[in-house]
């Protein structure tokens, strides 16, 4: 099965990976702007969006999906920019298959572990009965009573959908997600090495990565760079667009 995608623009290509519980939806105001010089894909991961559910939910084979991917659409090499879990996911695609990945762009994670920390989402994402809710203003507000954030609430209210007249889904696999949890934390193999051009993005408010991150980040990638923006969180293209941006093309055309 191949995954769901937004292509736009002309020119090299760059393939956007988002993170967990997130959607290509999430990255449209930053193709808007790449896609003047390039041809730019956002893709839903399995388990994610529009693309197809599945029981098995590793690293290895979200990989896979992302040169099945691109096989389908005739994409030689590309660059791949992903973000957190879809950074991971570019981590496995780059040492596993380096020959097709002509640029990478990790953003705010590094290839160690992580112990899981989303289980106070997940928790509250199973406690909402979508059965019992009538409007998506209901959902919201059950959502907001387990997660006092609204910035964190929008963010996955924007996977509720009326999958038909009166039922309410979420774009995302709940249940796989759920069970698989410990994978989306898992490190790179200590074999893996990609050698070609890499940048890692950090937010400054963010401690994804940290300064002990750096000399891992260089075995496993020796070509490559961290850079830091600061005033971003963990969601740096949504926090500062514009200093993302501009580090991102200053790479590409390097």
């Amino acid at each position: 099965m191949i995954l769901h995608s937004k292509i736009s623009g002309e020119g090299k290509d760059i393939i956007i990976l988002h993170g967990l519980f997130g959607m290509l939806d999430n990255w449209n105001s930053i193709a808007r702007v790449l896609n003047d010089n390039y041809r730019v894909h956002l893709v839903d991961q399995r388990n994610h969006g529009r693309s197809f559910h599945s029981e098995h939910f590793t690293y290895p084979e979200m990989a896979e999906d992302l040169i099945a991917y691109m096989d389908h659409h005739d994409v030689k090499s590309a660059t791949v920019i992903g973000h957190s879990m879809g950074g991971k996911v570019a981590m496995h695609a780059a040492t596993a298959f380096p020959e097709r990945i002509e640029k990478l762009v990790v953003v705010d994670i590094a290839p160690r572990y992580y112990p899981v920390h989303h289980r106070e989402i997940l928790n509250a994402l199973l406690s909402i009965d979508l059965e019992e809710m009538e409007t998506r203003g209901d959902v919201e507000q059950a959502m907001l009573r387990k997660i006092p954030v609204p910035a964190i609430a929008q963010f996955l209210l924007k996977n509720l959908y009326w999958v038909e007249d009166g039922v309410l889904g979420w774009r995302f696999n709940l249940k796989v997600l759920n069970e698989k949890i410990e994978n989306v934390g898992e490190a790179l193999d200590d074999q893996a090495t990609y050698k070609g051009p890499a940048l890692f993005i950090k937010g400054g408010n963010s401690d994804y990565i940290t300064p002990n991150d750096g000399p891992l980040i260089h075995l496993h990638f020796p070509n490559s760079e961290v850079k830091e923006i600061e005033n971003a969180g963990h969601w740096i293209h949504a926090e500062a667009p514009k200093a993302f941006l501009k580090m991102v093309q200053g790479f590409m055309v390097d």
